[in-house]
């Protein structure tokens, strides 16, 4: 009997070793199955990473070119500004001029009526007679009224 425990010994550890190949040929087909999947895996990641910085240096040439849009429509808006800062300056110092014209003018027609139309000065006649007096004509001895918005400069 000592043979056969000694056969049952040794189909067990053939059997052992059998099931332990076995089982060490199912470990070695999950692991590579497994390092297959981790492969697969961190591939799809790669290129979840390339697109989304695709994604991102595409954003930053739009927002580039929207800054320069910006940038362009800012310098033509203070060009305009500039513009119109310039005419502005002009047109009020036409208006002062305008208004010291018409003041100076103001003035001289108040004079006129308030000395009757006649200059006092030695080497002119004095004429007292209003209808003789070729200076006061009634369109003449009205005040001048005008606005600054009457002359198109």
């Amino acid at each position: 009997m000592a043979s056969s425990s000694g056969n049952s010994s040794g189909s067990t550890q053939l059997q052992n070793s059998g099931s332990e190949e076995d089982l060490q040929h199912v470990m070695d087909q999950r692991k590579r199955k497994r390092m297959l999947s981790n492969r697969e895996s961190a591939r799809r990641s790669r290129m979840r990473k390339q697109k989304h910085l695709d994604d991102l240096m595409a954003q930053v040439a739009q927002l580039r070119k929207e800054n320069n849009e910006i940038l362009s429509s800012i310098n033509i808006t203070n060009q305009r500004y500039l513009t119109v800062e310039a005419d502005n300056s002009i047109l009020r110092a036409q208006a002062m001029e305008l208004s010291h014209r018409y003041q100076s003018l103001n003035d001289i027609l108040n004079y006129m009526n308030t000395s009757n139309g006649v200059f006092e000065t030695e080497d002119l006649p004095v004429t007292v007679d209003p209808f003789m007096n070729p200076m006061n004509y009634l369109y003449l001895n009205q005040p001048i009224i005008a606005s600054v918005d009457m002359f198109p400069y």
